[in-house]
């Protein structure tokens, strides 16, 4: 148990450090280290957290403290979410004093210039791997393909689209 908890500290306060943009960068390794390193869970099982984590109330990256949870009970639970934000916060308080004071600095904006399309690419690959482990059929495909297209063209509310994908659903249309 000592040793799951371990690498549940290890694997999230690096993704802590790494989740630039948001916890949904670091998705892709995140099921990485879960999945294909430790294999404590399926890649259903991961896209199956995930969404419930999505659907709760609260912060985006609950996800973490779904996985700890399944790994390791209420302490992996505590470990994992700790893990995931401890380390980018007490980083954030302590860059946030300096960003502030350079804010007119050319370095800076440089800075911030390169590292917006990283985060767009990460949250990209977060939402191609999310699509592959969860479109199992291509009816799946089909309604992935469809919410991407509705999301990405029009201002519909998601959770318009998520209920009609739970009507489907509950239809045993996919």
């Amino acid at each position: 148990m000592i040793a799951k908890l371990l690498a549940l500290a290890g694997i999230f306060g690096e993704l802590s450090l790494l989740a630039v943009g948001g916890g949904n960068t670091v998705l892709p390794e995140m099921q990485r280290q879960v999945v294909t390193v430790h294999a404590w869970m399926s890649a259903a099982d991961f896209a199956a957290l995930f969404a419930l984590a999505q659907a709760s109330p609260g912060p985006n990256m609950l996800v973490s403290t779904l996985i700890g949870w399944r790994v390791a009970g209420l302490g992996g639970a505590i470990v994992a979410t700790l893990g995931m934000i401890l380390p980018s916060s007490l980083l954030s308080y302590a860059v946030g004093h300096l960003w502030t004071r350079f804010r007119d600095r050319a370095w800076r904006r440089r800075i911030q210039s390169g590292i917006t399309p990283v985060t767009v690419g990460l949250v990209m690959a977060a939402a191609i791997l999310l699509g592959e482990a969860t479109s199992r059929t291509p009816a799946d495909m089909l309604v992935t393909l469809a919410v991407a297209l509705i999301t990405t063209t029009t201002r519909l509310n998601p959770l318009w689209l998520l209920g009609a994908a739970a009507i489907l659903g509950a239809a045993g249309l996919v």
